[in-house]
């Protein structure tokens, strides 16, 4: 399905000073769909996911080379408003980060930078995020509460609606669920399922059951290149790559 949130790069390089994260990655992730980014640590899938909204240049020394496209549209020319763009890709980071204010805040703090300052607009968009993250229900009535009161399951989701309530056409996760317990997972998991009729999901992750479960592409990375990307089900039973196959069957990673 095509539509806003497709991203595209080609011959993408990156590099971390002298170190190179990235060669020649060439990948298209299609719009309204859950992408999973796999391979074992340090291949460049979590450098790659940064890219996209350009975290990596926050670091010094960063460079790159060839192109990363949202929409068509290179992330990286000139002129290109960076704030803007992370407004449009969202992302939510392997251990949950909430701000220490309340419930509310923390869901209301991008719609506020970002100009909306009417209570009863930023009412509504603070219990729309909470419902399509899977969270209104539950904190409903406690929303001036601390967010820090949340369990772990709970704060995560509460980083996906601060992500959505800036109305992003992407939302990138990087290991969302590796610190949490299993009923979170599933949840989150459900979640993801739901927010793709949405918006474009990529999620980074070594579970690879998770990834099964999840995505419906996946790209295995491996020494910052990626080695295929195929529609889930047939890079899991049918990998054309020989590495592919050492990598699912664990031989390696």
């Amino acid at each position: 399905m095509t539509g806003p949130g497709e991203i595209a790069a080609r011959d993408f390089s990156f590099w971390y000073g002298e170190t190179q994260a990235l060669r020649d990655v060439n990948l298209v992730i299609p719009a309204r769909q859950v992408t999973a980014l796999i391979g074992p640590s340090g291949c460049g899938k979590s450098t790659f996911l940064r890219s996209i909204n350009r975290m990596n240049a926050l670091i010094s020394g960063t460079r790159h080379e060839g192109t990363l496209e949202l929409d068509g549209e290179s992330l990286y020319g000139r002129g290109v408003d960076v704030v803007a763009l992370r407004q449009r890709v969202g992302m939510v980071f392997q251990r949950w980060n909430p701000f220490p204010k309340s419930i509310y805040d923390n869901v209301a703090y991008g719609p506020r930078i970002n100009g909306v300052r009417r209570g009863a607009e930023l009412d509504e968009r603070v219990e729309q995020s909470l419902h399509r993250a899977g969270l209104w229900d539950e904190v409903k009535d406690r929303l001036r509460q601390s967010a820090l009161g949340l369990s772990g399951g709970q704060q995560q989701r509460l980083c996906v609606a601060r992500a959505l309530a800036n109305d992003p056409e992407v939302l990138l996760l990087d290991e969302p669920a590796s610190a949490l317990d299993p009923l979170s997972t599933q949840r989150l998991e459900a979640l993801l399922h739901e927010l793709k009729q949405e918006l474009t999901v990529v999620i980074v992750t070594h579970n690879l059951q998770q990834a099964a479960r999840v995505s419906d592409r996946t790209a295995f990375f491996f020494l910052g290149r990626v080695v295929e990307a195929e529609p889930t089900n047939q890079l899991f039973t049918t990998p054309r790559e020989e590495r592919t196959e050492a990598y699912l069957t664990g031989r390696f990673g």
